[in-house]
């Protein structure tokens, strides 16, 4: 096994010692990311969210007055709570060839190594840019690289590709899922259960809501659209959280439940939920006001981003093999913001180190010999880009 630059590690321990669990603030490790490229000469734009406690940093390495290359990625991460850890998350520990903490390979890892080769890209006279993009809040909905895009659209030149840097096993990924989530809230009318047909159960009521979604994943899986190159090779639908009620003697006036479409990029995702307002407002909601009229439905948007499905034989896919050396690209269910920033007019791939089965788990790890195979990735990328 190859083991990677001392200084890609010690980067990685670095920025997996700030807490940022996107419930946090990541401007500790956003203002850190900016003065060490200062010191490199490379001045960087932080685009603050509207409280001003979050933020994304886009700094440009090589010529500005050219489009380049972007290199990708969130700060943020998921929660500890709950997790039967073995080991201090925030502190980086090395044992069997792996490196282990939160965020090391979802998906701080790439941004580490990015900046251990910031040095080299500064220092060498690139033909073309490259640009490191890092957002915030990632983990809970694509958050951040929306005002990031909304930034870069201002700007005179901007990238005209990017990589995205998330665990692939450095393969190259050039579609994947999109997810459109929504909250569903049920407002009935509370009585004794004793005169249980007074009253608008809510909980009835979202069951029957929740059963149309049931009807329509089993449909997708028996009708599709598919494609064989995803995992799961059809669109899922899928219901994850619910409450509702006060005691069993009580008809429940409230119920709210979280539900999700994870669609392939032929299949819309708006048009999905069509189907669920329009079982709501025509079927549901009727029957429910004709006993009492203040009741209703209500839909609160929860999180939104779009597939990927970068043709094959686009120049960032090409690129990308080129650099990793592979042959082929492969599709994935998990979604990213490579979706979204595709939608941006700027083409997109995901390819970084570590597996997806190890994010978001109990001792999250990525592998040196994945560390390694990203820096020779990075070391390619100079060698194209000085030539």
């Amino acid at each position: 096994m190859t083991r990677p630059s001392d200084a890609s590690v010690e980067m990685i321990r670095r920025l997996i010692g700030f807490d940022t669990t996107s419930r946090n603030s990541n401007l500790e490790l956003i203002h850190w990311i900016r003065d060490y490229l200062k010191d490199l000469g490379v001045a960087s734009d932080v685009v603050y969210n509207d409280e001003r406690t979050k933020a994304n940093l886009y700094a440009t390495l090589g010529p500005t007055d050219r489009p380049g290359i972007a290199l990708s990625g969130h700060t943020d991460v998921v929660p500890i709570d709950g997790q039967d850890w073995t080991r201090d998350p925030w502190q980086v520990a090395e044992s069997d060839g792996k490196l282990f903490g939160r965020g090391t390979c979802d998906m701080k890892s790439f941004i580490a190594i990015c900046l251990a080769c910031a040095p080299k890209f500064a220092a060498a006279k690139l033909s073309e840019p490259v640009h490191f993009a890092f957002s915030y809040d990632e983990e809970v909905g694509c958050l951040g690289v929306r005002p990031l895009l909304a930034h870069l659209a201002t700007k005179p030149v901007r990238p005209r590709m990017a990589i995205i840097g998330e665990p692939t096993d450095m393969k190259v990924i050039n579609a994947h899922k999109g997810k459109l989530s929504h909250t569903c809230r049920v407002h009935g009318f509370e009585c004794h259960s004793s005169l249980a047909p007074t009253g608008v159960n809510a909980i009835e009521y979202a069951a029957r809501l929740i059963g149309k979604l049931i009807e329509m994943a089993e449909d997708k899986q028996r009708n599709g659209p598919f494609d064989e190159n995803y995992d799961v090779p059809h669109t899922t639908v899928h219901t994850g959280v619910i409450q509702g009620g006060t005691a069993l003697n009580i008809v429940p006036k409230d119920c709210w439940f979280d539900f999700e479409f994870r669609n392939l990029p032929a299949d819309d995702p708006q048009a999905l939920m069509k189907q669920v307002t329009d079982y709501a407002e025509q079927v549901l909601v009727p029957r429910m006001q004709a006993i009492r009229p203040n009741t209703g439905i209500e839909f609160e948007l929860y999180s939104f981003f779009s597939g990927l499905d970068t043709p094959a034989d686009h120049e960032v896919v090409q690129l990308t093999k080129a650099l990793t050396g592979a042959n082929s690209t492969s599709k994935v269910a998990f979604g990213t913001e490579a979706g979204l920033i595709s939608e941006a007019g700027i083409p997109s791939v995901v390819c970084g180190p570590g597996s997806i089965e190890q994010a978001h788990k109990p001792d999250e790890f990525v592998s040196l010999e994945q560390v390694a195979l990203c820096e020779r990735f990075m070391e390619r990328l100079i060698e194209r880009l000085a030539a």
